[in-house]
């Protein structure tokens, strides 16, 4: 190919960019087509759009902030979702139910199992099936090593997002433990497909419990270590205090749910408030901050994580004996009629309504995932902040976008 009829390139002098490129305007070719749109693209004196990802190091690749600055200051943000989007929900509504448990792991694939366990539970409705005892305690004990995992790489992302890199390699080693553990049991490392309509895909055997004893012998001095290593760095302290707060009464007007609202002093939490499981049977604490502010949302996760550690040890102690798995037939035609199941995620509400029209398949899945309804309140957290605030807030609120772009 000739140099004359390769494609133009933008570190060529001759060409001009505008013309010959283009350029990726932060504005959409097209008439605003809400009032809110109409708002946010409109430029006051002074004022200026600078697009943040959706290849920037902070948004993971697969977010897009257009904010709105006056200087260096924030004045407005509009998040540009759907980086990932594969219609997840459509997916299961062409599957049957047992097929629709693997197509919804890599929705918050950071913590497949809380996944499937909300679909699980509306299907168990539809059916009305009593789950084994035993097959609940299998399934909380391996839901709460897959919190802590999850805590444990929110805050090596939110020091990452902040300029740290040694905090990120710290929290691998402790959630690639946890996996390990996960994968000796499920089979998997990462999207698990674990959960079953009536119980769990296999009991626990001698590698994941020789791996589980070995691990929480240490995990208590391990978490503290961690937890050392950013707590007591005073540049990492003090640019999460007082950032992006945000008090009780308007969380609860924005929806929010999971660690998030509770790090503004409200106990709320699913499985204190709406028991599942065998929760109600175990003896755990609400953790709660009433600052409201980045430094609390992450301190309260940290407190999520002992409370998760004392869960899986009565687990242990009292789990029975017996099957793990309800008698159910290979294909499963639920009665027509409604249910909704949710459970606490590591980031708040997840939760499944799904309809059965008594056929073999869904008629209809929808999936509430809690990382896109908080997404909706970074632009009123970060009014008035730096530019470099921007990724801090975001990362506080500890958003997957696997559930966002569903």
């Amino acid at each position: 190919m000739t140099a004359t009829s390769s494609r133009p390139s933008a570190d060529d002098p001759r060409i001009t960019l505008d013309q010959e490129l283009g350029i990726f305007e932060p504005v959409p070719p097209y008439p605003p087509r809400t009032e809110r749109e109409a708002e946010f693209y409109t430029l006051g004196d002074g004022q200026m759009f600078i697009n943040m990802g959706p290849q920037h190091p902070s948004t993971h690749g697969v977010l897009r902030l257009v904010l709105k600055l006056e200087g260096e200051q924030v004045v407005d943000l509009d998040p540009v979702v759907g980086y990932l989007h594969r219609g997840v929900e459509k997916l299961c509504e062409n599957a049957d139910y047992h097929h629709t448990i693997s197509q919804v792991d890599p929705l918050e694939y950071i913590s497949a199992l809380f996944n499937e366990w909300a679909p699980v539970m509306a299907y168990e409705k539809l059916l009305d099936v009593e789950v084994p005892r035993r097959a609940e305690y299998i399934r909380v004990l391996s839901a709460e090593l897959n919190r802590i995992a999850s805590h444990a790489l929110f805050m090596g992302w939110m020091a990452l997002d902040l300029g740290g890199l040694t905090p990120i390699l710290w929290s691998f080693i402790e959630r690639d433990e946890i996996v390990e553990m996960l994968g000796a049991l499920t089979g998997q490392r990462m999207l698990f497909n674990y959960f079953r309509i009536g119980g769990v895909n296999g009991d626990l055997n001698h590698d994941f419990m020789s791996r589980l004893g070995d691990w929480m012998t240490r995990a208590t001095d391990q978490i503290e270590a961690n937890l050392t290593l950013l707590n007591t760095n005073e540049i990492f302290v003090r640019r999460m205090r007082g950032l992006g707060t945000i008090d009780g009464q308007t969380a609860l007007q924005m929806c929010w749910t999971g660690p998030n609202l509770r790090a503004t002093g409200l106990p709320f939490d699913i499985r204190r408030a709406h028991p599942f499981s065998v929760y109600q049977e175990l003896d755990f604490d609400i953790p709660t901050r009433i600052e409201g502010d980045c430094l609390a949302r992450y301190l309260l996760r940290l407190d999520e994580i002992k409370q998760s550690l004392r869960i899986i040890d009565q687990c242990l102690h009292r789990m029975p004996d017996g099957p793990i798995m309800a008698k159910l037939p290979r294909l499963i035609r639920p009665r027509p009629g409604r249910a909704y199941a949710a459970v606490e995620s590591p980031r708040g509400q997840y939760a499944a309504y799904a309809i059965s029209d008594g056929t073999d398949q869904p008629f209809r899945l929808r999936i509430h995932d809690p990382s896109f309804i908080h997404l909706q309140s970074v632009g009123q957290l970060v009014q008035g902040q730096l530019i470099a605030d921007t990724m801090a807030v975001m990362a506080s609120l500890d958003p997957v976008m696997g559930g966002v772009d569903k």
